[in-house]
């Protein structure tokens, strides 16, 4: 210790004034970038909102002219009750699934979670066309409709039920997987019933998952556009109003407003959850003892068939998705080919959708992580705080409450504007891959965050008391170390550039067209069984990353525990 202030206190001061201004120039240059990806274009869609065609300001005209259409009024209406029936069925669906995964000894729980999370690998388009092959005109179960059609808000229903039913578990898995098992221990030494420590134990305790769970599943009932598209039929939805303004009508002024009405939905859920947050008692103490379920045959086998009654669904949904990507012509021709696959015979882009899919998650991963992680660095891994930091995490925070379409929508007005030298951006991949990093920002930032706040400080204070630069620091420790955070962060940002449809169906062009759009152009031509196959392709993609994911971060949590066991013994 003597020897490091020695050396600390023969260190320049203009060295650590040096750093810093690097550290701030480094960091600026971040935030610079997230106000372009971010903040900018959402400045242009409510400037837009508030303006008319000739770019006169005229306060909220746009607004009222909106609410006095009863057609776009019902679009308002009919989201929120269809969203609301989707947190209805979905969240208790998810609970009993997350229930059974964390709290019995059933059997096959890692078959199970995967299956349950599958649908989260998947375009939301996917389970739209799946649902017309099974319930639809020509379905196999068309029968169990008893008349009524798939197309409107039974599909809409069904399909967001299928894509937001693995958000419920990841959520709720957590919640439920932090429990203390002292509380549990008392309860049966008290002769306590199953039935009532349920409801005075681990509800209370899952309540703010919970919570989490049906504010995460009303925003994305109410501005999801892929299932809506596909299988809304004439039922109005907003966002699909907001592809329609623009798109159908040119009113970029309507869509606009559409776009800020979008907005309310995830910002005020956001703002709630945040007060909730602050009313959270933690579950977990210094002392706690984490629950592992014990077993219980008869309990055992209830929670297996609940998780296999559950994930019959997905697989169904699946199943029918990948048969009918090999059926020649459904349902007259049942027999299997490979015709579906041969993407050139309905698209003259052919298999190049694919590929610029594939290029486009593989650029937001690369620079996607590299951003995101150098900007949670530099924000939290310093020895002072500074206004710069508490703005670039607000800003950071921010596309938690920004649907992808309404980001998308102000990229259009943003980049799109003559005035503006970045328009030569527009329609290129460059574009596409910002808008994907910036939809998707925020979850990987907290991620990176979590896994800088599990280092030990103490390395950055040695090495500046070693006069070591910080980037050196973070290149020989913080980056091998936070490795698996890392890898999860990339594959994050590359599995949702491949099913991602919302954010780019603004901004994309003809040479830039991704696997996700094409699905939907395919299905708006009627060639569904090359739509199923597009989709397919997507879902085996991200399957692929997936377990590269798994098996990376396995070899690396190896080596670094042999790691860990090597230095304990040399001390």
């Amino acid at each position: 210790m003597t020897d490091i202030a020695i050396h600390s206190a023969s260190t320049p001061r203009s060295h650590f004034d040096g750093e810093n201004s690097v550290r701030l120039i480094a960091l600026g240059s971040i935030l610079l970038v997230a106000l372009v990806m971010i903040v900018l274009p959402l400045y242009a869609l409510l400037s837009q909102s508030f303006e008319d065609s000739a770019g006169n300001f005229i306060w909220f005209d746009n607004f009222i002219s909106y609410a006095k259409d009863p057609v776009l009024r019902q679009s308002v209406l009919n989201s929120v009750w269809v969203a609301s029936l989707t947190v209805l069925f979905v969240v208790p669906l998810g609970f009993v699934y997350a229930y059974a995964l964390t709290r019995s000894c059933t059997w096959q729980k890692g078959l199970f979670k995967g299956i349950g999370l599958l649908p989260i690998l998947a375009p939301s388009l996917l389970p739209a066309i799946a649902l017309v092959y099974i319930f639809g005109n020509q379905g196999y179960l068309k029968s169990l409709m008893f008349g009524h059609s798939i197309y409107g808000p039974v599909g809409i229903i069904i399909a967001q039920v299928f894509h937001c039913f693995p958000f419920v578990i990841l959520i709720m898995t957590t919640a439920l997987g932090t429990a203390d098992a002292r509380l549990y221990e008392a309860a049966e030494t008290l002769n306590t019933s199953r039935w009532r420590i349920f409801w005075t134990i681990t509800f209370p305790g899952a309540r703010y998952g919970l919570l989490n769970a049906c504010f995460v599943v009303f925003t994305t009932g109410i501005v999801d556009f892929g299932i809506a598209k596909v299988i809304g039929g004439k039922f109005n939805m907003l966002a699909v109003d907001v592809y329609r303004q623009i798109i159908g009508q040119q009113n970029f002024q309507m869509g606009a407003v559409i776009g800020v009405i979008l907005l309310l939905p995830p910002v005020l859920t956001f703002a709630v959850e945040r007060l909730m947050y602050r009313r959270q008692v933690s579950q977990l103490t210094s002392q706690a003892v984490m629950l592992q379920p014990k077993p219980s045959p008869v309990f055992d086998r209830i929670m297996f068939c609940v998780v296999l009654v559950l994930s019959l669904p997905i697989v169904i949904i699946i199943g029918t998705a990948i048969f009918a990507s090999f059926v020649r012509l459904w349902p007259y021709d049942l027999s299997l080919t490979l015709a579906n696959f041969d993407f050139g015979a309905f698209d003259p882009g052919g298999w190049s959708s694919y590929w610029n899919s594939v290029e486009m998650a593989c650029l937001t991963a690369i620079f996607g992580t590299l951003l995101t992680f150098l900007g949670a660095y530099l924000s939290e891994k310093h020895h002072t705080r500074s206004k710069l930091m508490a703005v670039y995490h607000m800003i950071a925070m921010m596309p938690l409450a920004v649907p992808g379409i309404v980001l998308g929508l102000g990229y259009t007005f943003f980049f799109n504007a003559p005035s503006n030298p970045l328009s030569i951006l527009y329609g290129t991949m460059t574009i596409m891959v910002m808008c994907t990093i910036g939809h998707y920002y925020t979850v990987p930032h907290l991620m990176a965050l979590t896994a800088l706040k599990q280092i030990d400080a103490e390395f950055e204070a040695a090495s500046r008391a070693l006069g070591v630069p910080f980037w050196k620091t973070m290149l020989r420790v913080t980056i091998p170390v936070a490795t698996p955070a890392i890898i999860d962060m990339a594959t994050f940002y590359f599995v949702n550039a491949m099913t991602t449809v919302a954010g780019v169906i603004f901004i994309y062009a003809s040479t830039t067209k991704v696997a996700a759009i094409a699905v939907l152009a395919l299905n708006d031509t009627g060639d569904d069984g090359a739509a199923s196959a597009m989709a397919m392709m997507i879902v085996y993609t991200s399957i692929a990353v997936k377990l590269v994911q798994v098996v990376a971060t396995k070899l690396l949590l190896r080596r670094q525990q042999q790691w860990r066991n090597t230095s304990r013994a040399a001390t």
